[in-house]
């Protein structure tokens, strides 16, 4: 217990030096190199997701912390942007084992949202996030399997971008659930943001392609507290004056998602279509994604919590333990979901324009999260998939 307060009164003081943003601060200095590299100069911090050699990687808690050695080795998205140019100055507070989208961490401290400080700063890469924002660092490394990287940089006031499942190396990052874990970045100077991306994705230095079409998806704009022309607005008037021709659609994603996704109806439920402020196809895909993502949950991490049974966080506690508590059943149905959407979006796309989050993030210590609904969680979760 004497250790668990040394530890939070730890956090409190770091919170007045660096926001709370920071587990540990180190610095990595890149390889020394004759020519100028892409990333010369620049500043960056890694979410405690990730290895980097002769450090514990945390996973957010103590317990884990404890009953896991040093990392023999350095996951090599740290490494790209090493060799690149940038200079790591530590790693950042993360929620407990990734199991949360709202940035509070019991043990290390929440820390502080650079825009709204009595308001959470989202997670799970809440450190990442607030570190970027609060220009502690240039742009920082995060993860997102549900939104942790797009909810923070949100709610930060920041640019968070995740790219396509799988397209950049998630070796040497704690896994949460595979089929939807994938590495991001913040910055929050879009420049900077395209130079980290252009290293990571390995692109070459050529011109963009145009989409071929710009897809409003109407029925989750109107889910938005904000009124929907506030959004759309802005967003015709960009597209008229960065392309040429009529690229903007209109879709409702619900029906086309219904139509196209025949595996869903075993997750078609009236409590789905009886909500409120809800979409009860996309509230289906959310609930065979969570299952997916918990079934996978307690296949990296079951065996430890049941073994060590570490003290959780509320709400995260309640969540770790429903995975440990999941079975196998409809697992596979969860699959035909994922391998249907995935070819559905694909034929789909273009661009596809939708509103992530329905309010402003929720104050400090509250209980509950109001859009957490299982709309919402599509948005996040379904569009992990390689699109």
């Amino acid at each position: 217990m004497r250790e668990r307060q040394r530890q939070r009164q730890n956090s409190d003081m770091a919170k007045d030096s660096d926001y709370g943003a920071f587990m540990e601060k180190f610095v990595l200095q890149p390889s020394p190199s004759a020519h100028e590299l892409p990333l010369s100069a620049l500043t960056f911090a890694v979410k405690d997701i990730y290895d980097v050699d002769g450090y514990v990687t945390g996973f957010g808690n103590p317990d884990w912390a404890r009953t896991h050695p040093a990392a023999m080795s350095t996951a090599p998205a740290v490494l790209a942007v090493l060799r690149a140019g940038a200079t790591c100055i530590g790693k950042t507070v993360m929620d407990e084992m990734a199991y949360s989208i709202n940035g509070e961490n019991i043990y290390y401290g929440t820390p502080r949202n650079p825009c709204a400080p009595d308001r959470v700063p989202g997670g799970s890469s809440s450190g990442s996030a607030v570190a970027v924002g609060t220009k502690l660092v240039d742009f920082a490394l995060g993860t997102d399997t549900g939104g942790s990287v797009r909810v923070p940089a949100s709610y930060c006031g920041i640019l968070g971008f995740r790219p396509s499942h799988d397209i950049v190396s998630t070796t040497g990052v704690i896994p949460m659930a595979q089929s939807f874990d994938s590495m991001g970045w913040f910055a929050r100077d879009p420049v900077i943001l395209n130079r980290v991306g252009r290293v990571l994705l390995q692109l070459p230095d050529v011109d963009p392609v145009n989409p071929s079409q710009i897809i409003i998806a109407e029925d989750c704009f109107q889910l938005s507290a904000i009124p929907s022309d506030r959004v759309t607005e802005p967003l015709f008037k960009s597209v008229s004056k960065l392309f040429e021709g009529d690229l903007v659609k209109h879709a409702i994603l619900g029906d086309y998602v219904k139509e196209n996704v025949p595996s869903l109806k075993q997750f078609m439920t009236k409590e789905n279509a009886d909500q409120e402020y809800n979409i009860p196809s996309l509230a289906a895909l959310s609930s065979a994604m969570r299952l997916l993502q918990r079934y996978e949950f307690k296949k990296n991490h079951g065996e430890w919590v049941s073994t060590v049974k570490p003290d959780l966080g509320p709400g995260i506690s309640e969540r770790v333990w429903e995975a440990i508590r999941t079975t196998d059943e409809n697992v596979d149905v969860c699959h035909s979901v994922k391998t249907e959407l995935r070819a559905a979006l694909n034929a789909l796309l273009g661009v596809l324009s939708l509103s992530m989050l329905l309010n402003a993030s929720t104050k400090l210590g509250s209980s509950t999260w109001k859009s957490h609904n299982p709309t919402v969680i599509f948005l996040k979760i379904s569009l992990e998939l390689n699109m």
